[in-house]
């Protein structure tokens, strides 16, 4: 089969043929017809992640249909249109996952490829609704919103949501739940396209953390503070989010792009009875909640942009340069 293969830190994913892997007891092949990047790619690459193993094919999202079954895996699975949840061996614990814990494309070959072969647990049915490319864009992204935003800060109708840096897959995957279920949604990017892209799909409004006075001034546009902030950044921005927080307001975050939280004013935290949480990617009720929520709202994914496989480096170039709305797709086997 061809695959998108990396070779080592900072080298180019170069197309080549490696052998077709093959189910082993309990798994099923996917024929992929698109998978999705995320920055853990792009890490992976400038080899900022742990457990690096090279020669490796990146990819923790993909769609496809089934074409050869395990044994012990279910022969019914044959010929179905999937999409795989890339989170592997969580554990029996869902307020943490276990140090077995694993995601698709790092150590085990990832959708970087036309054929992967997982355990069938982690295989579910590909949404009616959405093309290959857009269910592709829907895995890890959707799955680490989903947690965050409901499992962990538990989002209701009707209370006030605050996404920052809107634009990005997870930001964007959660505006759209969040919308769904009736929430009002208000967004923080640097880039005043996104914001209003953003308002176009649902969000009342939003703010360019850029501005100076952005937090006071975003309160005042929404008509007060927030009952849950959802946010990947981190670093010294956060003191701004306790400031628009509302009293008992929940704040997740799932990433730390900004660096450290350095100097909280603890006051802020207790006096306020904030709750700060931490969540990464989810169980796999979670996914499946999540798929379940996509299928009940006909949910459509941003998709950014799409590339052939041949093209898998120049993907992954768009991906750092952080430019992109949404998800950046390839497409395998069309």
């Amino acid at each position: 089969m061809k695959a998108l293969v990396l070779d080592g830190v900072n080298q180019p994913l170069q197309l080549r043929d490696v052998p077709t892997p093959q189910p082993g007891p309990g798994e099923v092949l996917v024929q992929l017809r698109a998978a999705a990047l995320n920055h853990r790619d792009v890490w992976i690459q400038k080899g900022q992640y742990a457990g690096l193993r090279f020669p490796c094919i990146l990819g923790s999202d993909g769609a496809g249909i089934i074409t050869a079954v395990g044994e012990g895996a279910p022969a019914e699975l044959l010929h179905q249109k999937v999409v795989i949840n890339p989170g592997q061996g969580w554990g029996d614990n869902p307020a943490a996952q276990s140090r077995a814990f694993t995601i698709l494309g790092l150590p085990a070959q990832g959708t970087f490829a036309e054929y992967v072969a997982v355990p069938a647990r982690y295989i579910y049915a590909k949404p009616a609704h959405l093309s290959f490319e857009q269910a592709a864009a829907l895995p890890l992204g959707g799955v680490t919103a989903y947690r965050a935003t409901f499992t962990r800060a538990g989002l209701r109708p009707g209370e006030r949501v605050l996404i920052t840096g809107v634009g990005g897959g997870v930001a964007l995957l959660a505006l759209q739940m969040a919308v769904a279920i009736g929430a009002e949604v208000w967004v923080t990017s640097g880039s005043e396209e996104k914001i209003n892209r953003a308002v176009a799909m649902g969000a009342r409004g939003g703010a360019s953390y850029r501005t100076l006075k952005w937090a006071e001034e975003l309160v005042q546009r929404a008509g007060g503070a927030f009952d849950v902030i959802v946010d990947s950044a981190a670093g010294p921005g956060f003191n701004d989010l306790l400031d628009v927080a509302a009293p008992g307001g929940r704040i997740v975050f799932f990433g730390g792009t900004q660096g450290a939280i350095t100097q909280m004013p603890p006051a802020k935290v207790f006096w306020k009875q904030l709750s700060i949480l931490g969540s990464t990617m989810g169980t796999e009720q979670d996914f499946a909640d999540m798929v379940r929520l996509f299928e009940q709202y006909q949910i459509v994914p941003v998709v950014d942009e799409q590339f052939p496989l041949s093209q898998g480096e120049h993907a992954m170039r768009r991906m750092d340069e952080g430019l992109q709305f949404g998800k950046i797709v390839l497409q395998i086997n069309s």
